[in-house]
């Protein structure tokens, strides 16, 4: 039995396979997309900041002061903050945050040092381009894919503009619902909306506390240190992409002789 994936109905995700060297020609046709799954892990949950897109705070304070002082007192009163929390669970507008991280800035002599965070902090927030290649390597392969990402909501909006994000099944956004990881909640609404197993299921987080809250609710959790370790922590779960790409690069001559 053929089916016609989602990547052939979708437009912008085919445009976005062909802008990244993917071969993607006409509609994309498995035999069973069941049958392209190797590994018994057939859903992959993305976390977006720091995996799918750059984030990198300590960087961007080392690279803006230079003073490892100055640096970890300006990550509490911005990056590490409660209201920066706050806002990754949307109980908190971002005109109010930055308020609230000012006066505090104030109160420490750091006003400067905040309003420039404020300012620039955004520009760090770069489209991973080593994970996208995965996940399009990972969606050809027949592997659905989602997000859960503890996010404001002003980021995820934008985020949801860029070209990647079609790759995406579904997902979670903390700010949209009130929680952030590590609550097992969020991971148990996660998989409760999708209807998703959790030994069936992958989630990749770079903060280790987060990992190691999937991995005891009986996910497979796997904490993002670079692209060489993903892949092969990939590889350990079982799951196989190369020779499933091969087979759809050129699967126009097989289909033909099926009559």
């Amino acid at each position: 039995m053929r089916i016609e994936t989602q990547l052939a109905a979708d437009n912008n995700i085919m445009h976005f396979f062909a802008e990244s060297g993917f071969p993607v020609k006409g509609s994309v046709e498995f035999s069973d997309a069941k049958s392209l799954r190797r590994s018994p892990l057939a859903e992959n949950i993305f976390d977006l900041g720091g995996v799918v897109v750059d984030f990198k705070p300590r960087d961007f304070l080392m690279d803006h002061f230079l003073n490892k002082s100055a640096e970890d007192e300006v990550f509490d009163l911005t990056f590490g903050s409660k209201e920066w929390e706050e806002l990754d669970r949307g109980v908190i507008s971002r005109g109010t945050a930055n308020r609230l991280m000012l006066e505090n800035a104030a109160e420490r002599g750091r006003t400067f040092e905040v309003q420039a965070v404020i300012d620039e902090w955004q520009s760090i927030l770069h489209t991973n381009k080593r994970t996208v290649k995965t996940m399009c390597k990972l969606k050809l392969a027949g592997y659905r894919l989602y997000y859960l990402s503890n996010i404001p909501q002003d980021v995820i909006d934008e985020i949801r503009q860029r070209d990647f994000f079609p790759l995406f099944d579904g997902g979670i956004a903390s700010c949209e619902v009130h929680l952030s990881k590590p609550d097992p909640k969020i991971f148990g609404l996660m998989m409760q909306k999708y209807g998703l197993a959790y030994d069936e299921t992958i989630f990749v987080d770079d903060t280790k506390v987060n990992a190691q809250a999937a991995y005891n609710l009986g996910i497979t959790g796997i904490l993002y240190k670079g692209p060489k370790s993903f892949q092969r922590a990939l590889g350990l779960c079982g799951v196989k992409m190369e020779a499933d790409n091969k087979r759809q690069a050129a699967p126009e001559a097989p289909m033909e002789n099926r009559g």
